[in-house]
């Protein structure tokens, strides 16, 4: 993808961008990756991936920009996408973070939680 393709995929959240996506077919370990090449092309901002599996199960992966992790940690907005697919918790680091759960069919819902997260984590009300 490339930056002007990052950028307008980009919703902003305050002034913050935010790239979520849900995608398929694509081993949790190589979901790091992807998220680390959206960040690049994004340049500032939030990305999130799900990813639903064959069995249904789903893999979120959440990463924020160097520039923002002083306001923003992933490890948070992981947590709150992970609630709307059963899952438990989530863990990582400030600037990547997972979560996942046996609910694939609510990864838009993760998605939407994980936006909502960062709207009130922002102060935006």
């Amino acid at each position: 993808m490339s930056v002007a393709a990052a950028e307008s995929a980009a919703e902003l959240v305050g002034d913050i961008r935010l790239q979520r996506r849900i995608i398929s077919g694509v081993d949790m370990k190589d979901m790091k990756s992807l998220v680390d090449e959206a960040k690049a092309a994004i340049g500032s901002g939030v990305v999130a991936f799900v990813n639903v599996g064959d069995d249904n199960k789903a893999g979120l992966v959440v990463g924020v920009t160097a520039d923002l992790t002083s306001r923003i940690n992933a490890v948070d907005l992981a947590r709150a996408g992970a609630g709307a697919l059963g899952g438990k918790g989530g863990g990582g680091r400030p600037d990547m973070a997972q979560a996942g759960g046996p609910e694939g069919a609510q990864a838009q819902a993760a998605l939407d939680a994980l936006r909502l997260a960062l709207h009130n984590r922002l102060g935006l009300g």
